[in-house]
């Protein structure tokens, strides 16, 4: 059950970061946060982070950063990796709409700084919602429902995340501007490899 708590923890953590901008109250939560700083390595010892404080280190530094991976100069959507013709599908013809819905999964987009269904931290935060639903099953020793959110989660995994992610994140990490933003794309990565790894291992017993 600590596994389960702790893959949530990162999957909402990393859906989080990848998703939007980040505002004042996320970004302390993650500098007085020692156990979210070990997941950041060159944040935490970004000298901006002592000198600037937070609104100027948001609106100059990090936001940008943000806006600049995410919406101008990457394309973090899996049919643009995925299409021959590299478009983002952002109709209900998107690959990952039908399991979304069979797992009651709503995309708030609205929220959400993205334009289709497949953005790598809405894909993120999906694996999050299956995991918190193992975690749930976990608690009611429904051993069943465990093992088939987890049959769903490595399915999900390997169709979708691990098909086009990896080739994003490495271009997120070449092309981040902030230590924050590096991190992020190197914990993303090593993550859902790991978490790739831990399913199938849970799946074999």
């Amino acid at each position: 059950m600590q596994q389960t708590q702790a893959r949530i923890n990162i999957y909402a953590l990393l859906s989080r970061v990848l998703l939007q901008e980040l505002d004042l109250e996320l970004l302390k939560t993650i500098q007085n946060d020692e156990n979210i700083l070990e997941f950041f390595p060159t944040f935490k010892e970004w000298g901006a982070l002592k000198e600037v404080e937070n609104k100027k280190l948001l609106d100059e530094f990090i936001n940008p950063d943000f806006v600049n991976l995410s919406v101008l100069h990457l394309i973090p959507y899996e049919t643009f990796y995925t299409r021959e013709d590299q478009m983002v599908e952002t109709g209900g013809a998107n690959p990952v709409t039908d399991m979304y819905s069979a797992y009651d999964f709503m995309v708030d987009f609205e929220k959400a700084r993205t334009v289709s269904a497949d953005h790598i931290g809405v894909e993120l935060e999906f694996m999050h919602h299956l995991a918190s639903a193992e975690l749930k099953a976990l608690e009611s020793d429904d051993q069943k429902a465990v093992a088939e959110l987890r049959e769903v989660q490595y399915e999900f995994l390997n169709k979708h995340l691990l098909n086009w992610a990896p080739m994003y994140l490495i271009n997120l990490k070449y092309e981040a501007r902030t230590p924050l933003y590096y991190d992020a794309a190197d914990l993303a990565l090593e993550f859902i490899l790991s978490d790739n790894e831990y399913l199938t291992e849970e799946l074999k017993k």
